[in-house]
């Protein structure tokens, strides 16, 4: 008598890459990261934009919340370099960094919390 194997599975994904918690907290991650090797910034932002309106819950705001720490980033950064040729611009450029990272911060640990971020749309903390 044969037996007859079980029929393959699908395929799962990593949980991590399903929008949710989990993929919200890699985002964050890739942005701290992106500080130092900046291609996962951009990594981080994809997944954001991909994941954005297919999670539902408080997890819809942290993605809000990080596509605009990017970009707001992104222009806060362009004005202290320019800004870098009057001295104040590295003045600025750290504190770009410092306003970056807070924000990941809040946001991690809101996530964890299972918590919505507050005012996703806000230019400041």
């Amino acid at each position: 008598m044969t037996e007859t194997p079980p029929p393959p599975t699908s395929r799962q994904t990593d949980r991590w890459l399903e929008p949710g918690q989990t993929n919200a907290l890699v985002v964050y991650v890739l942005y701290l990261v992106g500080m130092v090797i900046g291609v996962t910034g951009l990594i981080g932002l994809v997944i954001a934009y991909v994941n954005r309106g297919k999670a539902g819950g408080f997890v819809e705001s942290h993605y809000t919340w990080q596509i605009r720490t990017f970009w707001i980033g992104l222009l806060y950064a362009l004005i202290s370099f320019v800004l870098m040729f009057v001295i104040i611009g590295f003045v600025l450029a750290f504190a770009v960094a410092v306003w970056f990272i807070v924000r990941c911060i809040i946001g991690i640990q809101a996530l964890q919390r299972g918590e919505p971020i507050k005012k996703p749309e806000s230019w400041l903390i």
